[in-house]
């Protein structure tokens, strides 16, 4: 797969293609719908597909920290579109100078002249440009001028609604892990490298690896029995706390998972936590020893969930990194 780093990196070699633009968080079953709905007429026409999408995103360029938490950070969005066969990904600076681009200037330098679309899969609720001005009409039209075709995305439903992220982010802030896993066609992941802490499980008898989340929010948010992949013997068991540890006075939002059973250095390793059910709220102690017999009991609580632990899907294998 072939990562294009902003509209200033096209090249001719890029033109000709099937193309979808979105956010493409979580890369859900609705997604992973569009990405074959491109692939089937990629095969047709013998062209790749190419998939355009945004850093930020623009709900958090507008609404900065007002916007929904990001289910994805890029470097997974990239991973999920490897697993996928996806051919290219444009990820564009979503800034001023892009969000004040007039809808026509989009379709003529970026769809005509950068990439020679061919096929162009959107939402009929897709907007864009400056003032979300442009609209599915405005490209269709832009398409018969210009000789592309454009369609509308396959809808994914399940049990009656529309597959989208909004409603996995919906789920996960309900607890509604097993929903979440139907939704993405898997169980909800987050990933990252493991980081040096200031070593306050380890003085409480649980060692942690501790995971920097780097987005402004999280979806979750307490204690999860989860699994670990991305090391040796995976997956590994164990119980995570995602927070900012108010009993320690912690401030920053970060992933602290204890794995069973497990005495290794792992600092510096990407790994990635699924997470499957969860367990309680964080909260606030009085005493550290109120805090590590909370953290036993947190422990007692996933030990039992894993007895009864069955999969409902396949687990993935250690993906490459990207």
């Amino acid at each position: 797969m072939e990562l294009i780093r902003g509209l200033h990196n096209l090249r001719p070699h890029h033109r000709g293609c099937v193309a979808t633009i979105g956010n493409f968080d979580g890369v859900h079953l609705g997604h992973q719908a569009v990405i074959g709905q491109l692939a089937d007429k990629a095969q047709a026409l013998h062209l790749p597909t190419l998939v355009m999408l945004f850093e930020p995103q623009p709900q958090e360029f507008f609404a900065r920290q007002k916007a929904p938490p990001r289910l994805m950070r890029l470097r997974e969005k990239l991973q999920a579109m490897r697993r996928y066969a996806v051919d290219r990904v444009l990820c564009v600076r979503f800034d001023e100078a892009f969000a004040a681009l007039e809808p026509e200037a989009f379709i003529r330098q970026v769809l005509v002249e950068g990439l020679g679309v061919k096929y162009l899969v959107v939402g009929d609720d897709f907007r864009f440009g400056h003032a979300r001005r442009g609209d599915f009409a405005m490209l269709q039209a832009a398409g018969r001028e210009h000789g592309f075709q454009v369609v509308n995305m396959h809808s994914l439903t399940i049990d009656g609604e529309r597959v989208s992220s909004t409603r996995v982010r919906a789920a996960l802030a309900a607890a509604d892990l097993a929903l979440a896993e139907k939704l993405l066609g898997r169980p909800y992941r987050m990933c990252g490298r493991v980081a040096h802490g200031d070593k306050i499980g380890r003085t409480l008898g649980v060692p942690t690896a501790n995971i920097h989340l780097h987005r402004h929010s999280t979806p979750l948010r307490g204690v999860y029995a989860v699994e670990v992949f991305g090391l040796p013997d995976e997956p590994l068991a164990g119980v995570a706390n995602i927070g900012t540890r108010p009993t320690v006075g912690g401030t920053r939002t970060l992933l602290e998972v204890h794995v069973f059973d497990f005495d290794r250095d792992i600092y510096g390793e990407y790994v990635h936590v699924n997470f499957l059910q969860k367990l309680s709220d964080e909260k606030r102690f009085a005493s550290l020893d109120e805090l590590k017999a909370k953290i036993q009991q947190d422990i007692v609580d996933a030990r039992a969930f894993f007895r009864h632990y069955h999969p409902a899907v396949p687990r993935p294998g250690k993906e490459k990194a990207v």
